[in-house]
């Protein structure tokens, strides 16, 4: 009856470990924006949003000069002009003035859309992607390593290799 018992206990034990084993999750890493940064449609995306970046930078840039210049000639004809004409020149220059910073904010908020409407799709693929190679390799979780994610060690299987070859990189 002993010799029984212990060979229950010894067959719960191996079906325990056995439970135990199986029910530990397949966990991976990946950093994910190093991926993004490799992409070649976020290159273009960014080559895109410098462009626009630039353009919107010389738009200011001209506007400003202008601003300078009849800031200049208004300074110079100052005391030829009546005191009202000074006034609503000076109130000309205070609207141009308001016209280029409002300008310079909705450049920057169309700057901003712009990198969320060209990286949206870049990261969406990157996600797929992922899942696709986490999933035929059996992996249950995905942690993101990039640097500042929350994730202290990443000594377990890094997917990007397989990833980069999903995504033709």
């Amino acid at each position: 009856m002993k010799q029984f018992r212990t060979f229950l206990i010894a067959v719960a034990l191996t079906v325990g470990a056995t439970a135990f084993t199986n029910a530990q999750s397949k966990v991976a890493h990946i950093a994910s924006q190093e991926l993004v940064e490799t992409m070649p449609a976020f290159k273009d995306a960014m080559a895109q949003l410098e462009k626009l970046q630039k353009t919107y930078d010389t738009e200011i840039r001209d506007m400003m000069t202008e601003a300078q210049k009849t800031m200049q000639r208004y300074e110079s004809e100052a005391p030829t002009k009546t005191e009202e004409e000074n006034q609503k020149r000076a109130a000309e220059l205070q609207s141009t003035q308001q016209r280029i910073r409002e300008h310079g904010q909705n450049a920057q908020q169309d700057l901003q859309k712009k990198e969320l409407d060209l990286l949206k799709p870049v990261y969406e693929k990157a996600r797929v992607a992922i899942q696709k190679v986490a999933r035929a390799q059996g992996f249950d979780y995905v942690l993101d390593s990039t640097n500042g994610s929350g994730v202290i060690m990443a000594d377990g299987t890094d997917l990007m290799p397989a990833v980069k070859k999903e995504l033709g990189i």
